[in-house]
């Protein structure tokens, strides 16, 4: 029986898609890092011929310059890098506070804009169309001048009394604690309460997964560490911070904690712009839920408020986290945006040790870096929440 053989001859790798697709990828990979290398190298020379040097040591030096407003001690005497950190801390403050505001007036709006009252839902929804249809730069200077420059002087402030906070043309003065003897005590106690509420965190949320109903960790796991700070307070034999009030004295106001007017505008207008596309965000997460499971909730007998707690919004999540990110992404970068008003940001800072020193490509690199750095954190952080409250299929 003849036996029928056949030739299988190998295709030249010339012809391998594989090998093609591998080496066009190393053809883009090499023409890129020859244009950096191009780029860089041109930049070197071109410096060199100015007789100017790559290179940090300026940091050490002398900053001769004041900063407005800072978090931590400043002096003109101080170094220009420890500038560039109190610029830094300003950033981070504002844009801190401006994510954790924006996140809270987003979701009131976004729930508003869903209510079956005719007020309160017109009302929301001219708020998030006006505010996402004007630049924030136009809006950060309305702000600015039209609301806290055109607040009263400070001789005749607006205040809340019974807190001991005003309002002025200064800024905003509130009353602050100066640590005491026991303050070093004190912190350790907050460390342990810390510990606790993180703790008393991973039981509610066990017993939520264990038991398909997730109380309320947002409130317990807070309300812990509160109640330890408390029992710290009262126990210690002195009060670990020494309470002062703002008081006028002349034409400003002496004591406490004021913030500028610089820092009042650049939060307002992060917090209540941002909060327009985060109301939409959520509008539109809600919405993604399936009504069947309204009414599954509401045939269960649950009240509005506990079918959107523990039926729609956490389904909603799933939808609201990813677009969130970009949102807070967003404005940490936009608060670049306060040079325009004067808040001594990162970017303001390293702005005026540029016109200083003249080192451009440093401290552009140095600023670029830093929200390079806030991007990442916060799509790390958003990320790993995203993949924990994912769904998962079986």
């Amino acid at each position: 029986m003849a036996q029928r053989t056949t030739e299988q001859h190998a295709v030249p790798f010339w012809r391998d898609e594989r090998y093609l697709q591998l080496l066009g990828q190393l053809a883009v990979v090499l023409a890129v890092a020859a244009l950096f290398y191009y780029l860089i190298n041109n930049l070197i020379h071109g410096l060199a011929a100015q007789g100017i040097q790559l290179g940090f040591r300026f940091l050490r030096l002398t900053a001769g310059f004041d900063i407005g407003e800072s978090l931590i001690e400043y002096s003109r005497s101080d170094t220009v890098l420890r500038a560039l950190y109190v610029g830094f801390l300003n950033t981070l403050l504002v844009a801190f506070l401006g994510i954790i505001f924006a996140t809270i007036l987003g979701i009131v709006v976004g729930v508003a804009r869903l209510s079956k009252n005719w007020l309160i839902n017109k009302i929301a929804a001219v708020y998030v169309e006006f505010l996402r249809n004007i630049p924030l730069l136009v809006f950060l200077f309305f702000v600015y001048t039209v609301i806290f420059l055109k607040l009263p002087r400070t001789d005749n402030a607006l205040s809340i009394s019974f807190l001991k906070i005003y309002f002025s043309n200064r800024g905003i003065f509130i009353p602050w604690g100066i640590p005491g003897e026991t303050f070093g005590s004190w912190l350790v106690i907050l460390l342990v309460g810390l510990i606790l509420a993180i703790v008393v965190g991973l039981i509610l949320y066990r017993q939520g997964q264990r038991t398909g109903r997730m109380p309320l960790i947002g409130f317990w796991a807070p309300l812990t560490f509160v109640v330890v700070g408390l029992i710290g307070w009262i126990a210690l034999p002195s009060a670990p911070l020494i309470k002062d009030v703002p008081v006028l004295q002349g034409r400003n106001f002496v004591g406490g904690r004021g913030f500028s007017p610089e820092f009042g505008a650049m939060l307002f207008s992060l917090a209540v712009y941002t909060s327009a596309f985060i109301a939409e965000i959520v509008r539109a997460g809600i919405l993604a839920v399936s009504k069947g499971q309204r009414e599954a909730a509401t045939a269960l007998g649950l009240s509005p408020f506990l079918t959107l707690r523990l039926v729609i919004f956490p389904q909603a999540l799933r939808v609201i986290v990813p677009p969130l990110t970009s949102q807070y992404l967003n404005l940490t970068k936009n608060s670049s945006l306060a040079v325009a008003v004067g808040y001594p940001d990162v970017f303001a800072v390293a702005n005026t040790i540029l016109n200083q020193t003249g080192r451009a490509v440093e401290m552009i690199g140095i600023t670029m870096i830093v929200y390079l750095t806030f991007s990442l954190l916060t799509s790390l952080f958003m990320n790993w929440y995203n993949a924990r409250i994912r769904l998962v299929e079986r």
